[in-house]
């Protein structure tokens, strides 16, 4: 679990996100989403941890990853939370919003969204940068990554 190493990340949802969610997947739990604040305290906290470059190269390539999960839910996709987490991670893995450690803080984003979300990660550190590897290579499309999380993650509440 990964929740030890940031305190208070997640923000709580606001109407808008509600209004989404209810709308897109009926009347089940409004999932809580990770925001820009988010995603840069566990960017700095990784690389205060395991080194690099401090800091957000560009916020215009940091905003479209984080709101992509949303836009699919809004645009009327029928998406799970896996797929949402797929979706976060691979835009910021894709699009390179900081300075250095774009893929561990991808990676990590979309297992904390999932984990406050009520699933739990369970596939092991080496089979974890492998697929992020993949994916970050171009070797794993988002539909892959889905599949390697769906296969790697558990439902622990509703």
């Amino acid at each position: 679990m990964i929740g030890p190493l940031i305190p208070r990340l997640h923000h709580e949802p606001g109407p808008q996100e509600y209004a989404t969610y209810a709308a897109c997947a009926g009347p089940v739990k409004p999932l809580i989403w990770i925001d820009e604040r988010d995603a840069r305290v566990l960017h700095d906290a990784l690389v205060a941890r395991c080194g690099g470059g401090e800091g957000l190269r560009d916020a215009a390539l940091l905003q479209p990853a984080l709101a992509r999960p949303p836009q699919l839910l809004a645009c009327g996709k029928r998406v799970d939370a896996i797929h949402l987490a797929a979706a976060c991670t691979v835009g910021l893995v894709g699009n390179h919003p900081f300075l250095d450690g774009n893929q561990p803080t991808g990676f990590l984003v979309g297992i904390l969204f999932l984990e406050l979300n009520g699933y739990r990660f369970a596939a092991s550190e080496a089979a974890a940068a492998q697929a992020v590897l993949a994916l970050a290579s171009g070797t794993l499309d988002e539909v892959g990554y889905a599949s390697f999380l769906r296969v790697n993650v558990r439902q622990i509440r509703k």
